[in-house]
């Protein structure tokens, strides 16, 4: 692989993760400043109770604001009597109200928990009996009465106390509080994130398809093609080709060829040994995920699979299955993965996709989810975990069972550490399940418009395939060429 290319797709990788984290987070503040309630973001009212003078904020943790901007944000609290007295609610100076409440007993609020509700008070005893709230004149903002009571507040550098009282001071307060909060910078905020982190996200799209492309392009064709063999196509000898009428051969083969005398415990600690490969790999899948995007709308407007994101998409695959062969989706070999996305004569697992001459247009909209449907069923059942649910009287319980091929490989691993060999029947399972699986990716990544068959070739090699085909019309001429395979929406 050309350095260059891999760095463009690594740095184009978290462009795009770092672009869409700050549009999501711009658009999250745009619906948060888009509250319906003036601009605040308001809390759901909740039941205070206490048999003291007043319930104030604590002393200890009271609103402390310092050097602000002006116009800053602001704080909307709303307070509602749930007894027959009239409610008052004011915000002030912490020194203020120190003195105002000195030697009257009093409750502040130490803590709130969320989830469930649950208030929790410190009482401070005094024997002193406080004079009216709201004859003070030291409330930076207060409002008294009967029913909802709402004070409006512009953050203001300073310390600062909110205290709920009766309006009459008498002891006994019960009331349902609100609070909102409202940041004049959202709005410009929310825009600016939006925007930047849409320009950061096109930029390292941008990035991550060119590399790829230049990826693609540096990858040759399979080992031994001819001139001009088609992007992807494999080399004669590599697979059977079909010859009698009615053979043909599945244009996605995945081979694997088990080795000889394998460790009995590597396997133990391959999931170590791997972890450069996942760390490349996640960077080309982010790779693999764009330019297939990308593929579905060419293909959608043109009907061809752009040929350089066609080669490095199956360098993807192909470096993904010799991964996965190497490690627990096989256990075929000890033989360490190649760094690469191209073919490998020496290497014991493979996968060769054939390069469509010309694709549909309009199954690019439908096969990759709708008529993938039935094919993703067994798929989700081959490599998926089986989760069933219990009531045990107080809790659900979940019940996770692995999933079918990592069954299988365990069974395979465990007679492989005791005895030293490797099932060859249990091998060629595996090898079937895990081509059913490719070769449903290949046809929901868009590479071709043949339906995957319902069939569970075992094996290491891929062979050719049993379907009915009608015999071609006899060509005009000896230079006439037929086209290869069926209709794009034959399904066999």
């Amino acid at each position: 692989m050309k350095p260059g290319f891999v760095i463009m797709l690594i740095f184009g990788a978290i462009l795009s993760l770092l672009g869409f984290s700050l549009a999501i987070a711009g658009a999250t503040a745009a619906v948060v400043n888009a509250q319906d309630d003036d601009g605040y973001l308001t809390s759901p009212a909740r039941s205070f109770s206490v048999q003291t003078y007043a319930l104030t904020s604590p002393r200890m943790g009271s609103i402390e604001i310092q050097d602000v901007p002006a116009e800053i944000g602001g704080v909307r609290l709303r307070a509602a009597s749930t007894s027959a007295a009239d409610v008052f609610i004011g915000i002030a100076p912490q020194a203020d109200v120190d003195r105002y409440l000195a030697g009257v007993n009093h409750t502040e609020l130490r803590n709130l928990d969320i989830s469930p509700f649950r208030a929790v008070y410190r009482d401070i005893p005094g024997s002193g009996t406080p004079e009216a709230p709201g004859d003070q004149d030291f409330w930076a903002s207060s409002a008294e009465g009967s029913g909802t009571q709402q004070i409006d507040w512009d953050l203001t550098s300073g310390r600062w106390a909110v205290v709920v009282m009766n309006a009459d001071a008498s002891p006994g307060v019960s009331v349902a509080l609100q609070a909102g909060v409202r940041f004049a910078f959202l709005g410009p905020l929310a825009v600016g994130l939006l925007l930047v982190g849409l320009l950061i996200l096109l930029t390292g799209l941008v990035l991550t398809v060119f590399g790829a492309i230049g990826l693609g392009r540096g990858t040759p064709p399979a080992p031994g093609a001819a001139p001009g063999t088609p992007v992807g196509a494999s080399a004669p000898g590599a697979a059977a080709v079909p010859t009698a009428p009615g053979e043909r051969i599945f244009p996605a083969r995945l081979t694997g060829t088990l080795d000889e005398g394998l460790s009995r415990w590597l396997w133990l600690v391959k999931w170590i040994l791997i972890f450069p490969h996942v760390v490349v790999l996640l960077f080309l899948w982010f790779g693999f995920f764009v330019t297939t995007i990308v593929a579905g709308f060419a293909i959608l407007f043109t009907g061809r699979y752009p040929t350089a994101i066609f080669q490095f998409n199956v360098g993807v695959l192909r470096w993904s299955w010799r991964v996965s062969f190497y490690a627990y989706s096989a256990l075929g070999t000890d033989r360490y993965p190649p760094f690469s996305l191209t073919s490998s004569a020496d290497y014991p697992a493979d996968l060769q996709v054939d390069y469509p001459q010309r694709l549909s247009h309009g199954l690019v909209l439908v096969k990759w989810w709708l008529l993938a449907i039935p094919h993703l069923v067994i798929v989700a059942a081959f490599t998926g975990s089986a989760t069933t649910w219990r009531y045990d009287g107080d809790d659900w319980i979940s019940n996770t069972a692995p999933s079918l091929i990592g069954v299988l490989v365990l069974v395979a691993a465990v007679i492989l550490l005791f005895t030293g060999r490797y099932r060859r029947s249990l091998f060629d399972l595996i090898l079937g399940i895990n081509r059913w699986i490719f070769r449903v990716t290949v046809y929901t990544a868009l590479f071709r418009d043949e339906y995957p068959p319902f069939r569970l070739d075992q094996g290491g090699g891929d062979t050719p395939a049993r379907a009915q085909i009608t015999p071609a019309a006899p060509a005009a001429s000896d230079a006439s060429v037929a086209p290869a395979g069926g209709p794009p929406s034959s399904m066999p």
